[in-house]
């Protein structure tokens, strides 16, 4: 472990014995998500590595008399959890902003608490300084709607206010902040973007897309403070969440100091880092290089790119029309952010120069994009075992499927859209019949298609326990069932988030599952998952191992 790690485990855990470096866990159900889906009894580490797998007797043959032992006490191990696609530390924002969600995650119910939040927070902002909510959702509030300019103006009129919706594609600001950004009657769409205006067209205060964009770049720049705060919080939410893995699903040059925060220790788990194209291109070009410290701690995986947007934002490219539409448009379907041959250029560029890329789409015109720049980039620069992915997929079409197979493309789900949003799908975004198939996980199981599935967290937590249960129940909000055929078995929803998800990110030569020479990245949770699928959300984690030292325990803070 790294020294500095240290300053992030809570003083009263036991030291452990100077003289042990053998340790065995024993007394509960080992999950070893190996190739066979062992569960066997008990498990050694040596230092931060697995050193034996098996029965009780065989490991503490292996381990010796002066090994220590922990009893799990009927509590389950498992491979520490694996994140395939989030926003590490996202999931700290709320250390720096106001929490803006409504139930099932926060109690926002109108336009007058989120203000209200907000109020709060910009009397816990300095001067000058955005005041900052995250996670609002315009489908859940009362009545439904954005907040506009002049709901956030009574915020204050003096400083930049921004409210961020929960996909993360769209953004509210008040008067000032528009002013802070530029934006005036006058300013044109980006490309791939929008600024929604009024009759008048005035700026409304909501953007869409990449006209979002100039906001997160300064919302990215939180000062030396402002950063370790969200990296602390964002740190601790994941290891009591059994994450040993985390990932960075889209860095730019801001994020890059996450790099130099990991090496002295300030980020107390493992990290995959996906940079953006920009970011990429740039060291493709010469410009700039992208090294790890430590491969074991932090991996610079997949290029990411952004094909479309959130079905919730209704930004998603569908290649039918969205089922109640979001104006009077009978026929809109959402859009893409590239264009057809600017997707492929890329998608080919970084392909030819050996590297993966992970490319959002959630709308199923947009995973035709998507396929069919992997196709042409295969082509042309042919490779054997590329991994691309496609990253939620959630409207993935059995054709689109059977492309993925023969193209190797890993999908990977966000299948908590049936949790949280899964009655709307049903009735306002997709309809019945489009919403049944979301996260196709069971189809893509039959077709041989290995995939991952992700919470893409601070969109929703990052609770990979939930995330199983989704895919396990599919039940929504309400305790509908969305879509009963594509549930999937316990076993395969946990290797999605263990081995397969390693498996993504070239990484399951070394972590994601308990076999002898891994990581020793594990978790301890209070049972098994396989016992009572239809409560695996109530399962809670105890303890949480990274590099063969514990990081978390229940209890903590």
């Amino acid at each position: 472990m790294r020294p500095i790690m240290r300053l992030f485990l809570v003083a009263a855990l036991p030291p452990l014995a100077a003289c042990a470096t053998r340790t065995i866990y024993v007394g509960g159900p080992v999950l070893t998500m190996d190739e066979h889906d062992r569960v066997v009894e008990a498990v050694g580490v040596e230092d931060n590595r697995i050193g034996a797998v098996g029965t009780a007797t065989e490991v503490r043959a292996w381990a010796g008399s002066d090994a220590r032992q922990v009893d799990l006490g009927g509590h389950a191990l498992l491979p520490g959890f694996i994140d395939a696609h989030g926003h590490f530390p996202g999931g700290g924002i709320y250390a720096r902003a106001a929490d803006l969600n409504s139930p099932p995650i926060g109690n926002v119910h109108t336009i007058d608490d989120l203000v209200e939040r907000l109020q709060a927070r910009a009397r816990e902002t300095s001067s000058g300084d955005w005041v900052l909510g995250v996670g609002y959702d315009d489908t859940l509030l009362n009545p439904s709607g954005h907040p506009t300019r002049a709901d956030l103006d009574r915020v204050s009129t003096t400083q930049p206010v921004a409210a961020i919706h929960i996909s993360a594609h769209l953004a509210a600001v008040n008067s000032v902040g528009l002013e802070r950004l530029g934006i005036e009657a006058s300013t044109p769409d980006p490309d791939g973007g929008h600024i929604r205006r009024d009759q008048t067209g005035a700026a409304t205060g909501v953007l869409e897309e990449t006209a979002a964009q100039p906001l997160v770049e300064q919302l990215m720049r939180p000062g030396l403070l402002g950063s370790l705060a969200i990296l602390r919080e964002g740190g601790r939410r994941a290891l009591r969440a059994g994450v040993t893995t985390a990932q960075v699903g889209y860095a730019t040059a801001d994020a890059l100091a996450i790099a130099t925060a990991s090496r002295l220790g300030f980020v107390p788990l493992r990290l995959v880092v996906w940079p953006s194209a920009d970011l990429a291109g740039e060291e493709l070009d010469g410009k700039r290089t992208l090294t790890s410290y430590d491969d074991e701690w932090l991996h610079y995986g997949a290029v990411k790119l952004i094909a479309d947007g959130s079905i919730q934002g209704y930004t998603a490219y569908l290649s039918e029309p969205y089922y109640v539409p979001p104006g009077d448009d009978r026929s809109y379907r959402g859009y893409p952010r590239y264009s057809k041959d600017e997707l492929r250029a890329l998608v080919s560029r970084f392909h030819a120069a050996g590297r993966q890329v992970a490319i959002h789409g959630n709308g199923d015109a947009a995973i035709d994009d998507i396929l069919d720049a992997i196709e042409a980039a295969q082509r042309q620069t042919p490779r054997s075992d590329a991994r691309p992915i496609v990253v939620h997929a959630q409207m993935a079409r059995p054709d689109q499927l059977d492309r993925m197979h023969e193209l190797g493309v890993v999908p990977s789900f966000f299948v908590l859209h049936t949790y949280y949003w899964g009655d709307r799908h049903r009735d306002r975004f997709l309809g019945p019949e489009r919403a049944s198939r979301i996260s196709p996980a069971a189809s893509a199981r039959a077709k041989g298609i290995r995939f991952t599935l992700h919470c893409d967290a601070p969109v929703v937590p990052l609770e990979p326990l939930r995330l199983v249960w989704a895919a396990v129940n599919r039940r929504s909000t309400s305790g509908a069932i969305i879509g009963p055929d594509e549930r999937i078995p316990v076993e395969a929803a946990l290797r999605a988030v263990t081995i397969d998800a390693a498996w993504q990110h070239f990484e399951e030569g070394s972590k994601g599952s308990l076999e002898p020479g891994k990581l020793a990245d594990m978790v301890i949770l209070s049972r098994s998952p396989l016992d009572e699928p239809e409560h695996i959300d109530a399962i809670t984690v105890e303890e949480t191992i990274v590099d063969g030292e514990t990081a978390y325990r229940r209890g903590q803070p």
